[in-house]
């Protein structure tokens, strides 16, 4: 499944704001600390030398990748027609036919965080929410079976 362009405009700040650190900040330290490593002698057996190469192949590696993504996402913004549906950035409070309460929030596939109980929009639980209003059901096929949830309540964070 091809993971979707959308992201919030907080979840793009932070993703450039990471690669500004790696560029400005973390890359620059770690090429000096490289340099002077390879000033010191014998490569083959310094490691300094070898483990700052290897976080340099790593800081290029996540650059590069952010560089890309970056230019490929797609911010939305909070509208006021979204309110009362379930749309991309959405709070929403689900309740199940045990009297389990369950939040989430749509977000990004590059900012989801279960932690925080932040869903990408691509999750079977995102798209069975997308569109619906509070009061209605949706059903979820999981590993375990299929589950049903009610929509108690839908709500927006205004960036």
């Amino acid at each position: 499944m091809a993971k979707s362009n959308y992201i919030t405009r907080s979840g793009w700040q932070m993703l450039d704001q990471e690669l500004k650190f790696l560029w400005k900040e973390e890359r620059p330290k770690v090429t000096q600390a490289v340099s002077d490593a390879a000033a010191l002698g014998d490569r083959s057996e310094n490691a300094e030398y070898i483990y700052g190469k290897r976080r340099l192949r790593e800081i290029d590696r996540r650059v590069r990748f952010l560089s890309k993504r970056l230019e490929v996402l797609q911010i939305v913004d909070y509208h006021p027609q979204q309110e009362g549906k379930v749309f991309f950035g959405a709070w929403v409070e689900l309740e199940n036919e045990a009297g389990e309460i369950a939040e989430y929030r749509i977000v990004g596939c590059d900012e989801f965080d279960p932690a925080k109980n932040w869903i990408s929009i691509d999750s079977p639980v995102a798209r069975a929410l997308i569109g619906k209003q509070e009061d209605d059901e949706i059903t979820v096929q999981t590993p375990t079976g299929k589950v049903m949830w009610f929509i108690n309540r839908i709500w927006y964070e205004k960036e």
